[in-house]
């Protein structure tokens, strides 16, 4: 079995973020970046596979030459290789572009199993896997939960609104968009740190996947016209006096407002 696990890499979760001067992003220099929180539990669903049969584990993600700090910690957690997209061609794609620049590795390596996470900590769209299978022809299911592999199926437990869970069995092969919590993620040994020096990372270009001019900023359908930090409110109002008082006072106010 091959696994194909999609990354991406993303400002610490402690960085301090700064707007740039466009309006449109924030700074990017001189903060630290981190493998995406949600796809480090895509990455651990992998290796389990990996560590309970055998199966070859694949990373890949795109970006600059930063990305590949994100690549060589997930071969020390035991991924075999990584596939780095590095163009600048590709810079300022859409959902859509990076699901296009994804799908074009997953259908270059032919895996059983795609996984990611549900979403990137930055952008929170939830589109790119969903994207991923539709472009691969291949079925997909999202806010996955707990996954089993048994006879060239996968059955999933996917979490729905109001805390419900759903069961749903795909044939492979197919694309996985796991959950935070989905397993406990492991750290990489000094072993495996050691050992992911001499993996292979390969990397590619937009033109080495059939994508020159079919991705980038000049191809996105969506874009950022503005960020900007949330406005600040009036300010608290202190409730002071007994805990009859306080009481008394906080149903009042919320009288007021019309929420009671």
């Amino acid at each position: 079995m091959k696994i194909l696990v999609c990354l991406k890499q993303v400002p610490h979760q402690d960085a301090r973020l700064d707007i740039d001067a466009a309006g449109t992003w924030i700074k990017e220099d001189n903060i630290k970046f981190e493998i995406n929180s949600y796809d480090t539990y895509a990455l651990e669903e992998a290796l389990r596979i990996k560590d309970a049969g055998e199966a070859e584990v694949v990373v890949t993600s795109i970006g600059p030459d930063r990305v590949t700090q994100a690549l060589r910690t997930a071969l020390g957690m035991g991924a075999d290789r990584a596939v780095h997209v590095k163009d600048a061609e590709i810079d300022g794609s859409d959902a859509l572009g990076v699901a296009k620049v994804l799908a074009a590795v997953a259908k270059e390596e032919s895996p059983d199993l795609v996984l990611m996470g549900l979403m990137s900590d930055d952008s929170n769209a939830s589109a790119v896997g969903p994207m991923i299978a539709e472009l691969m022809g291949v079925p997909n299911a999202s806010s996955v939960m707990k996954v089993e592999l048994a006879d060239g199926k996968v059955t999933c437990e996917r979490e729905l609104e109001g805390g419900a869970l759903e069961v749903v069995e795909l044939q492979t092969p197919c694309v996985l968009a796991v959950q935070s919590g989905l397993n406990q993620v492991r750290y990489a040994s000094l072993k495996g740190i050691m050992a992911a020096k001499k993996k292979p990372i390969d990397v590619k270009g937009a033109g080495d996947i059939g994508l020159s001019g079919q991705v980038g900023a000049g191809a996105a359908k969506t874009t950022i016209d503005k960020i900007y930090p949330p406005p600040k409110g009036e300010g608290a109002e202190l409730i002071e006096g007994s805990t009859g008082e306080v009481v008394e006072k906080l149903v009042g106010k919320i009288k007021e407002l019309g929420l009671l």
